[in-house]
């Protein structure tokens, strides 16, 4: 990949943006104590290399994003920073189009100053070295302003290279007029939600569906088991999609599916908005920015929903996990790497644009202080009065913090689609062969991206 260095920067810049690729690699702790960050540094004025701002001067940094209601808090920020305006670019977050143009764009080598990227995603980038180590500019210094897991979801080694915004913990939303109809409670094991899916599918509707082709949520299935699908480990990465844990959520997903007790359509797609709307799905296991979709695609159904906690597999645990979550990052090629860290950190950590991100339906905040729970239910009337953000408050909490996101996450994605799209339509091919063929082509692609990789 071509540095785009101008004159008299080659050096600096092409050094500093490999801090990406080798923190994939895992030398980001030798590398980067050593190594110049890739968007870091001023330069005499001459080159294309990034730089610092002189006092007086204004400058655009431009972001690409999708969170709705960004536009609020941008404005606010423009507002009282006249010299650094921000401008705002959507892009569409439908089947991965924002980072197949993120990633064009790096390749082409003009790529926006920020753009929202999600946790399992960060790495991808890091491979293709385009974003910028804020370290030298000062990220560091605010790492206790944000959720311990959610801030290490960036780091790698010393160099962190995105400011966390927020997470999608877990819970499960269902219907509480058609559960007290017949009878029902909300589930607390894994073993009741299998015989509540049953009694359910007996009064002619289903509890959930079974995504083939959404690999993320499955990936909050695993995590709350305790699977742990990607380490890395001095330069080696090791991958156990197909560990016991993900197997024992496979099985039970398995059964549900060839026993048809679960629809298998796509999820967030609009017959299954239809199915929300006239009951014909009874719950949804989806994250805490969940409620907004309800509220928007099943207008009608106001009142009768309510969320309890994820099922456990064992009775009295308290285990949870997370299914989404985005980050502010830099991309290696912005000209003005301080005053973009400083817009990611104060977009994700000021009080009146964290107000402004929890009105628009960012998600769950990752910053410490400024909000409160009780500031994300601005839907409570429809959820019947309850004081549901107490249910993702303490999924939040117990969120098994030791879960890493692998490289090259929207190759799995695809990955995990294709083999369990075939899973589903064909008996033959049992989810637990899926399972073992996600693992192995994940373990091929890693090792074509030029990464020390082993199964586990």
């Amino acid at each position: 990949m071509s540095t785009g260095a101008g004159p008299g920067t080659r050096a600096e810049a092409g050094a500093g943006r490999g801090v990406g690729r080798r923190a994939v690699l895992g030398a980001a702790a030798a590398a980067g104590a050593t190594l110049a960050a890739g968007c870091g540094g001023g330069d005499d004025g001459g080159g294309e290399g990034p730089r610092v701002r002189k006092k007086g001067e204004k400058i655009t940094l431009t972001f690409w994003a999708w969170v709705p209601g960004i536009e609020k808090p941008v404005a606010m920020w423009n507002e009282r920073h006249p010299e650094v305006r921000v401008k705002v670019e959507k892009v569409s977050p439908v089947d991965g189009a924002q980072y197949a143009k993120m990633h064009a764009a790096v390749k082409a080598g003009n790529p926006p100053d920020l753009g929202q990227i999600e946790y399992m995603t960060v790495p991808s980038f890091l491979l293709g070295n385009g974003l910028a180590d804020l370290t030298e500019h000062g990220a560091a210094e605010v790492k206790d302003r944000f959720t311990g897991w959610q801030w290490a979801q960036s780091v790698f080694g010393k160099s962190v290279f995105a400011i966390p915004q927020a997470s999608g913990p877990m819970g499960l939303f269902y219907r509480e007029d058609l559960f007290g109809r017949w009878g029902l409670e909300p589930p607390a094991t894994w073993e009741e939600y299998e015989e509540t899916a049953r009694r359910v599918r007996a009064e002619g509707a289903y509890i959930e569906t079974f995504a083939p082709t959404n690999g993320y949520r499955f990936a909050g299935y695993a995590w709350q088991a305790g699977a742990r699908w990607f380490r890395a480990e001095g330069d080696e990465w090791t991958v156990t999609v197909d560990d016991a844990p993900t197997r024992k959520v496979v099985d039970l997903w398995e059964r549900l599916v060839r026993e048809k007790l679960v629809r298998t359509d796509p999820d967030r797609q609009n017959a299954w908005y239809k199915n929300l709307q006239t009951g014909r799905i009874a719950a949804w296991l989806g994250a805490g920015w969940g409620d907004a979709l309800i509220v928007g695609n099943a207008p009608k159904t106001k009142g009768a929903w309510r969320v309890a906690p994820l099922p456990q597999w064992r009775e009295g645990d308290n285990a949870h996990a997370n299914w989404g979550g985005s980050t502010t990052a830099v991309f290696a090629k912005c000209r003005y790497p301080k005053d973009a860290t400083d817009f990611a950190v104060w977009l994700n950590s000021d009080p009146r644009a964290l107000q402004a991100l929890i009105e628009g339906g960012a998600g769950w905040p990752a910053a410490t202080r400024g909000w409160k729970p009780a500031d994300t239910e601005k839907n409570r009337a429809f959820f019947g009065g309850q004081h549901y953000s107490d249910v993702f408050a303490r999924a939040d909490r117990a969120v098994d913090t030791r879960w890493q996101w692998g490289p090259l996450m929207d190759t799995f994605q695809q990955r995990f689609g294709d083999a369990f799209t075939d899973a589903v339509t064909d008996r033959n091919m049992s989810f637990r062969k899926a399972l073992a063929q996600v693992q192995r082509e994940t373990v091929t692609d890693l090792k074509d991206k030029g990464l020390k990789v082993k199964a586990g």
